[in-house]
């Protein structure tokens, strides 16, 4: 059994936003990041118990080298930096699974804790066959079209409940219950760090269960900007897209691959 665990930052436990401003502007940055090395390590040794032969912890938050890599159980590969051939990088058909920590739920989420797809400073939302999307199903589809399921999400309450109505019998663990952009009621990190082990433990040993999640291609893709001028750069130069409002653009790709 080989596994890749993709780590971002907002769904740590203890982790909340400022106002008005991203994780990565926010006081509570530098734990968060601490807190994410747990988790990932927590889900990897889960991963490892169940009998995983190889573990990838994948660092991506807003441009990788996040994580502290010393504090990761050392049978872990570490993917990190920018610029891989494609997202997910060392994924293909021969991994059982991947598993999403720290992840965040999508834009227009109410009450969840600091909510976006991708940047919240540059995109209202997105949107893949007319449905809306954020940056699990885009990686749970990207995994997907390997043939590889998503088994194990650990969020807050938000992000779990996205995870579920998406991924096919996934094993979640709520790190928080969120309240709003910059508040939410977590769990201690230890105890938050416990329940990844032991989830990533259960998913691990009932892989029979789980199902690749993809997107019917040929596909479209609709982005709302929250600023226009970035809505006309989209609809111009080489992967220009049509203009369907002065602030949102689409585009007909023939796999997710094509933008993603």
């Amino acid at each position: 059994m080989k596994f890749i665990i993709a780590v971002d930052c907002e769904g740590v436990a203890c982790t909340v936003g400022s106002p008005g401003a991203s994780l990565n502007e926010s006081r509570d940055l530098e734990f968060a990041k601490l807190q994410a090395t747990r988790e990932a390590d927590a889900c990897a040794r889960g991963f490892f118990d169940a009998g995983a032969e190889q573990v990838i912890v994948w660092d991506n938050h807003n441009g990788s080298l996040n994580l502290d890599y010393d504090l990761l159980d050392e049978r872990c590969d570490i993917a990190l930096g920018v610029g891989f051939a494609h997202r997910f990088p060392g994924l293909d058909a021969s991994y059982a699974g991947v598993a999403f920590i720290g992840y965040h739920a999508m834009d227009n989420t109410e009450d969840a804790v600091v909510c976006h797809t991708f940047s919240s400073a540059t995109y209202q939302y997105m949107k893949i066959n007319d449905q809306e999307v954020g940056e699990m199903g885009i990686d749970g589809a990207v995994a997907g079209s390997h043939g590889v399921p998503v088994v194990f999400v650990a969020s807050d309450d938000k992000g779990t409940a996205e995870a579920r109505r998406f991924f096919h019998n996934v094993e979640t663990a709520t790190t928080k219950n969120a309240l709003g952009w910059n508040a939410a009621i977590s769990k201690h990190p230890q105890r938050a760090s416990a329940e990844i082990r032991a989830g990533a433990r259960a998913a691990a040993e009932r892989l029979d269960d789980f199902a690749p999640f993809t997107f019917s291609e040929p596909l479209s893709l609709e982005i709302r900007y929250k600023r226009i001028e970035a809505a006309q750069a989209a609809s111009r130069g080489l992967k220009a897209g049509e203009r369907v409002d002065p602030y949102t653009v689409r585009w007909a790709l023939d796999q997710l691959a094509d933008y993603f």
